[in-house]
């Protein structure tokens, strides 16, 4: 005999029995009671600064290290961080200011971000982290105590920035820009914008990571400086080797090692001297390379075919009226010969430091693996073979545009 239950009692029983499986926000946190923290910051502490850390993480041990490194946070506050663009303001603005910004001190990274909870009240939350800078003297240093906290955090996202500064990095957290009130929103929509208008390498803290941890190439973050307190200038690739910052590129060189890469679009403006038709500024457009590797006496040769597609944007203190195909042949040609040279420098100057930025050895390993299985057992195998490495460069110029001005 089958015994039929009322269908409200059916349902109530049926809800009392899914009611624990749905409770699925027992554990929320509002995002109000989280400290979000936007930006870092981290610095060295000069050897003649006394004063201690706070110690949370440990008691006083003689045999930890003595050496400290400051690290500055800038945590949003609620409802202050705007959506758009708006007045400037610093952090030290006070109650107004969308942000707050916190130093602190510590062994390590992870000892400095225990000693930051410490301060603040709510839990801190790396998730929306999307720029950290790191002082010079830090990058020349070894990352890899710093790397290690970053890659084993599961909060750190790998479009994270990871910059290098000139001068102190804590001075990047108190910028005070006129289109931005959040100093970190700012600089993250520089470098973001930096790339689409092909005037930086899309390089995030997980491309740095990669090309860290492969034997055929160096890795290199941004190079960053202030001007006038509130202008960032982007002043160079930092390149390492062997897990350490050896050197720093020119502005200009940042494009010809985009140049190399056949990194698109162009973005980089050139000024030159002709030799018959004075001062003339070329803007480069596009951007294709054509690369090959080989094994010459022993030794791995690389050549690179550079094709560029660009327009005259300027020529300037000249009588000579550039209105025929044959002048602008001249100006190509000029520019070819000029930038060539830098390109040669730029290689030759990281073969000195023994930092294959542009990845040679990743197309040795991937065209030659005889080759590369027989002499390259290590990262630090390739970086010392890299400055032996033969390098051809061509380059051509093809300018496509003259403006609308008539000589």
């Amino acid at each position: 005999m089958k015994i039929q239950l009322p269908r409200t009692l059916a349902l109530l029983l049926l809800l009392t029995i899914a009611a624990p499986l749905l409770s699925g926000c027992w554990d929320q946190v509002e995002i109000e009671d989280r400290a979000l923290v936007l930006g870092l910051s981290i610095d060295k502490i000069p050897a003649d600064d006394t004063q201690k850390e706070d110690r949370v993480t440990h008691i006083h041990d003689n045999s930890l290290p003595t050496e400290m490194i400051s690290v500055t946070a800038q945590i949003a506050v609620p409802g202050r961080v705007p959506l758009g663009p708006g007045t400037g303001g610093s952090a030290g603005e006070g109650k107004t200011s969308p942000v707050w910004v916190v130093s602190v001190r510590g062994i390590s990274l992870d000892d400095a971000m225990n000693n930051l909870q410490q301060q603040i009240a709510d839990p801190r939350y790396l998730v929306h982290l999307r720029i950290i800078i790191i002082s010079e003297e830090i990058a020349r240093d070894s990352l890899a105590e710093l790397n290690d906290y970053l890659r084993r955090n599961p909060e750190i996202r790998r479009r994270t920035w990871l910059l290098v500064s000139e001068g102190r990095a804590s001075a990047f957290m108190d910028v005070n820009p006129p289109l931005q009130r959040v100093p970190t929103l700012y600089i993250l929509s520089m470098m973001e914008k930096s790339v689409s208008s092909g005037k930086f390498p899309r390089d995030y803290i997980g491309t740095f990571w990669s090309a860290d941890s492969r034997w055929g190439q160096s890795a290199y973050l941004p190079y960053v400086a202030l001007r006038n307190k509130d202008n960032i200038l982007i002043k160079g690739l930092a390149y390492f080797s062997r897990g350490k910052m050896v050197s720093k590129t020119a502005p200009i060189e940042i494009g010809g090692f985009m140049a190399m890469q056949g990194m698109d679009p162009g973005g980089y403006s050139t000024l030159l001297r002709t030799q018959e038709l004075g001062i003339v500024m070329t803007k480069i457009n596009e951007r294709f390379t054509r690369t090959r590797s080989y094994i010459k006496d022993g030794k791995p040769y690389l050549s690179y075919e550079i094709f560029l597609e660009g327009d005259l944007d300027e020529h300037y203190s000249s009588d000579i009226p550039v209105n025929s195909p044959q002048k602008l042949h001249e100006i190509e040609r000029d520019f070819e010969q000029q930038i060539q040279t830098v390109l040669t420098g730029l290689v030759k100057q990281t073969q000195q430091d023994h930092s294959d930025i542009f990845g040679m050895g990743e197309q040795i390993r991937s065209h030659h693996p005889a080759y590369w299985r027989k002499h390259i057992h290590g990262k630090n195998d390739w970086e010392s073979l890299y400055s032996s490495v033969g390098v051809d460069i061509r380059l051509t110029l093809h300018i496509r545009r003259v403006g609308l001005k008539h000589d």
